[in-house]
């Protein structure tokens, strides 16, 4: 059996940070859930008000030798506008800001190094501040937001659209 480790990433909406790691080789699960709050085991109720702490966020287990750390941190950084602060696309508070939370010493240094190249890219005109945090307990949403993209394809591809998520991907990472 091939070594595991896991990778967290909070991209605004969970539902549209799933699809993009799923049914990739070497990426075992990628679980909806919230991390980076002070409240146990948090109900999405609880979390929408923005008042936990905590962040919308997947967490992915995948088998590095296979895909590696730094591909799935190049699948991440162009599904978000890492200069938005406020949250992503239309979905705004704290619950939807975007974070890298770390597993491991390796894993810092390499989302950092993403970070600054994205900066010196000039790709935008803002600096990134997706912020790089220490991996905190991470507890899973309801079963209902798990997988939402293939439960609910219409609801997800509209999402997707409505929220203005496509339309600045394309703009911004698809040149």
């Amino acid at each position: 059996m091939n070594k595991r480790e896991k990778a967290t990433f909070a991209g605004g909406c969970f539902w549209c940070m799933v699809k993009p790691f799923d049914e990739q080789p070497g990426i075992i699960e990628v679980v909806s859930g919230y991390t980076g709050g002070t409240l146990e085991n948090p109900s999405y109720e609880q979390i929408k008000t923005g008042e936990t702490g905590h962040r919308e966020a997947v967490e992915i287990t995948f088998e590095p030798e296979v895909f590696s750390y730094e591909r799935l941190l190049g699948l991440y950084w162009p599904q978000i506008d890492p200069t938005d602060d406020g949250g992503q696309f239309f979905d705004r508070g704290s619950q939807y800001r975007t974070a890298i939370f770390y597993h491991t010493e390796e894993q810092k240094q390499k989302a950092e190094k993403t970070k600054q190249e994205i900066d010196e890219s000039g790709r935008f005109k803002n600096p990134a501040v997706t912020e790089i945090l220490p991996a905190a307990p991470f507890y899973p949403a309801e079963e209902y937001h798990q997988k939402f993209y293939a439960k609910n394809p219409q609801k997800y591809k509209q999402e997707r659209e409505e929220s203005g998520r496509e339309e600045f991907i394309q703009k911004n990472w698809k040149k």
